[in-house]
């Protein structure tokens, strides 16, 4: 059914730019061949986990249909943005000149398409940049002004996200000398036995109160027991539902962390719950911080009191114009944003799933930094 729906999505966008494009018959072939071709790569690219293993770990086996992935999408929703065009082309030109504008709009949304797929590979591959945000906390103690957290997020080393990246990754967060660091879920997209040579760079990250870690969706597809002891042992603190208290000069911080918003599907005991985690907590902590990976967890997070959450998942919606959707499944899609109390950073994403395309939301490393409510943002 799946690959139907895809084949008349192709068919669709042939049928709809190649006779604009004025080709000869060669070209039109070509056209079309192309396009079976992508109908034929996309598939291959959604189980690309698996092929690589066969494949016996060749990148250009699982890459190249993943970028074909993003091509299609950007060439299917500029082909949607070319069709309202030419309507209001149609209704205010004259024939002569409508005519013009449609082989020159299908020019467009081919060359478009390849731009953004282009610039979005670019941006996905290099090394995210570092986002600075400065999180006002009512009474927050003086110990704790311009204490610091590296975020990470949704990083998904798996098909085409390999040690290197990894590696660049640790090496940003690092130069930060951040007082702690969070990674806030999807860390993973396969199991331990194929990913945890690539993981293992993550047992150099650097911060003076330690790594700190909660569980995204997709360990659960991976493994989430396996990997939880593997990220143990790489000496990353792994918080299910439960707390510390970091003493910071003279002051308490309490940094919890819950298991994915949708873990209980896969397993009933760990089920997500913000109270479990801050119960037991020191009431004279300066701040209370909750990692969670989904970011529909703050109206649960804001109920049991926490000051902050930081979560992920979103993506920021990876690339346009998925952005816009991101809102109809998480009340936040990126960036600071407030529920009542409680202040939520939902981070881009340091990596990227499925297609290697980062266009208009731009991976991040975040450094949050605490400071005293009556300072400016």
């Amino acid at each position: 059914m799946l690959l139907s729906v895809l084949g008349l999505l192709h068919v669709y966008i042939g049928v709809r730019l190649l006779p604009a494009l004025d080709l000869k018959l060669a070209g039109q072939v070509l056209g079309w061949l192309l396009l079976a071709a992508s109908w034929v790569l996309i598939p291959l690219g959604l189980s690309a986990r698996a092929r690589r293993e066969r494949a016996g770990g060749s990148d250009s086996f699982v890459l190249i249909p993943l970028i074909v992935m993003g091509l299609f999408s950007s060439l299917f929703v500029f082909t949607l943005l070319r069709e309202v065009t030419l309507l209001f082309a149609t209704l205010l030109n004259s024939t002569a000149t409508a005519e013009y504008f449609t082989q020159v709009s299908a020019w467009g949304v081919i060359i478009g398409a390849v731009l953004a797929t282009l610039i979005g590979y670019i941006n996905a591959r290099r090394v995210a940049r570092v986002v600075h945000v400065d999180i006002p906390i009512v009474n927050l103690p003086s110990a704790l002004h311009g204490f610091s957290i590296a975020q990470i997020s949704d990083v998904h080393v798996g098909p085409t996200i390999r040690r290197n990246y990894v590696e660049g990754i640790v090496a940003a967060v690092n130069r930060l000398d951040a007082d702690a660091i969070a990674i806030t879920g999807d860390l993973v997209d396969g199991s331990v036995r194929e990913l945890a040579a690539h993981v293992a760079p993550l047992a150099q990250l650097r911060a003076k109160h330690g790594t700190f870690f909660v569980t995204g969706n997709h360990e659960y597809y991976s493994g989430e027991r396996a990997w939880t002891n593997e990220l143990r042992r790489l000496g990353l603190r792994v918080l299910t539902n439960e707390h510390v208290v970091v003493a910071h000069g003279d002051a308490k911080l309490v940094i919890a962390g819950v298991t994915d918003y949708g873990a209980h599907h896969f397993d009933p005991v760990n089920r997500s719950d913000p109270v479990a985690a801050l119960a037991d907590a020191p009431g004279d902590a300066g701040a209370k911080i909750l990692l969670a990976h989904q970011p529909r967890t703050a109206p649960q997070a804001a109920a049991a009191g926490f000051d902050l959450q930081l979560s992920g998942h979103t993506h920021g919606g990876q690339f346009w114009p998925w952005n816009f959707f991101v809102r109809f499944q998480q009340p936040f899609t990126a960036g600071l944003d407030r529920l009542g109390s409680l202040w939520v950073y939902t981070s881009r994403g340091t990596g990227y799933w499925g297609p290697p395309k980062r266009f208009g939301a731009p991976s991040e490393i975040t450094r949050i930094r605490l400071v005293p409510a009556t300072q400016a943002l």
